[in-house]
């Protein structure tokens, strides 16, 4: 198994955080590795992202788990599970009515030797998220 991560504590509420991160079409707003996301985040939900990195590829999920105003977990990859990429996004509040957002994608399977070697660094990617959103959050408090 192989993952990337990044984390960040926001000035606002889990809510506060939970009314950007939900709302799927804004994210072009505050993430600029993102071109769009079609769809719309709910449980159970299909949605497809289209990244800077890669625009013309679209990479969809499946949105497994929500609580809202906590988490989610979005799931992709190849039929069999030949490669799979599972993403999860927690909040968590802190002291003084801020809020601590992980964000953390595992990618597994049996292509994933291959799959691993032929992808770029997604790091800068992660910490780009997490940066735009609480750059977004914070400014529309």
């Amino acid at each position: 198994m192989k993952s990337y991560e990044s984390s960040a504590v926001i000035e606002a509420t889990p809510e506060a955080v939970w009314a950007v991160l939900e709302d799927a079409a804004g994210y072009p707003s505050w993430d600029s590795g993102v071109v769009r996301v079609e769809g719309r985040i709910g449980l159970g939900g299909r949605i497809t992202v289209y990244s800077s990195i890669s625009p013309n590829r679209a990479f969809p999920v499946t949105v497994s788990e929500l609580v809202p105003g906590v988490g989610m977990t979005w799931r992709g990859g190849m039929p069999l599970g030949l490669f799979r990429g599972v993403r999860t996004f927690a909040l968590m509040p802190e002291p003084g009515g801020s809020t601590r957002l992980e964000m953390r994608e595992e990618f597994s399977g049996p292509l994933l030797p291959v799959m691993w070697r032929m992808m770029p660094d997604l790091q800068p990617t992660f910490d780009q998220f997490t940066a735009g959103l609480k750059a977004w959050v914070e400014a529309s408090g």
